[in-house]
């Protein structure tokens, strides 16, 4: 639809107006060559990954989580078991977002980092980094952000009211999804080649995009996927064998299932507030990539809860995608400083996670 068959058929349906002048806001939006030039020139030092902010971070964040998990499981007093189950969700949610890290990270400054990630946090919370490295860097690509061939892009802001419900239910159950994945189909996967395409193709990326189906991996990578997915599955099949034989009393079995779960609400609800959704599928320019996500940057505080790591500047982040995630607040206020008001820059940041939601409900709504 064209900006002409709007204007021709004034009668449309307000929604139909309403995709219309989203489609057209998105693909008509010429890159904004003075912001992407200062974001460049005035981010230059900030490009180095720090080693003790990376390390202390995210295993102390671990470390913690852990603790508060253990208590969760084997406490006596269901409050104290509560608060530690609050803890390990918020601290292992915190950890586990460092996967967004490694995804963008030259190995080479953090040597380790990925094989101590996966070893304490990706394989035990069964979300090894295989899962995320190959598919992330797709949602970054110049020509595929925002089209069927993104993994992480749905018009959400243009789809029917239900499909919010249908999204977060689907982080609910996903630790169950994970344990049928790496404990069962990837076992069976070893004895059928069509189920292992199958299981590689659709069951083995965080995407939301349903058509998108993976390649198998190559070289080096494929060597780390192969490491990784074992891990995860004796993980997994320990978890279950252990629990089945009463080793791990099934309220714990269940508190880990919780956490895990609690933890991918979270992070599915900040994955609904980290873009506008509102691309039918056309390729963008990098400005109209920034203009459909979402900073949220100081002075909020919850912000650092439920989108920590760097991920309140997802839109800073989608400018500058290597830059780690501990200097993307230095570069917001230096870019806040030195561009006018005027400037496209601001119009992506945003005061609350609450209204971004409401604006995203309301556009569904319109689409009954």
């Amino acid at each position: 639809m064209t900006q002409s068959l709007a204007f021709d058929h004034p009668d449309a349906p307000d929604a139909e107006i309403s995709a219309t002048i989203a489609r057209i806001r998105l693909s008509g939006v010429p890159d904004d060559r003075a912001m992407l030039r200062a974001a460049a020139e005035l981010t230059r030092d900030l490009h180095t990954p720090s080693k003790a902010m990376y390390w202390t971070d995210c295993f102390l964040s671990a470390a913690i989580g852990y603790a508060g998990m253990a208590t969760a499981m084997f406490a006596a007093s269901p409050w104290v078991a509560v608060i530690g189950g609050i803890v390990a969700v918020l601290a292992l949610y915190r950890a586990e977002l460092f996967i967004h890290e490694i995804t963008h990270l030259k190995h080479s400054l953090l040597p380790g980092f990925r094989t101590a990630w996966n070893m304490f946090v990706g394989v035990p919370l069964l979300l090894p980094s295989f899962m995320y490295e190959g598919i992330h860097t797709i949602h970054h690509a110049r020509t595929r952000y925002g089209t069927d061939q993104d993994p992480e892009y749905l018009p959400l802001a243009l789809m029917k009211p239900w499909t919010l419900p249908l999204f977060l239910l689907v982080s609910v159950l996903m630790p169950i999804g994970l344990l049928l994945r790496f404990a069962v189909l990837a076992p069976l996967s070893l004895f059928s080649p069509k189920l292992r395409r199958l299981v590689v193709a659709r069951y083995s990326g965080l995407q939301i995009n349903p058509k998108f189906e993976r390649r198998a991996p190559e070289g080096e990578f494929r060597r780390q996927w192969f490491w990784q997915e074992l891990g995860a599955s004796l993980f997994a099949m320990t978890l279950i064998g252990i629990t089945v034989a009463g080793i791990l009393p099934l309220r714990a079995f269940l508190v880990y299932i919780a956490i895990v779960a609690c933890s991918a609400v979270i992070n599915q609800v900040r994955t609904l507030v980290a873009h506008l959704w509102e691309n039918e599928g056309e390729p963008l320019t990098v400005t109209a990539q920034y203009l459909d996500s979402v900073n949220v940057p100081e002075p909020g505080i919850l912000p650092y809860l439920w989108a920590p790591v760097g991920l309140r500047y997802h839109a800073l982040h989608h400018l500058l995608p290597a830059v780690p995630y501990h200097a993307l607040g230095t570069a917001h206020r230096r870019l806040v400083a030195a561009l006018s008001t005027d400037s496209v820059y601001h119009q992506a940041n945003y005061p609350t996670l609450s209204g971004l939601v409401v604006k995203l409900a309301q556009g569904t709504l319109r689409q009954r």
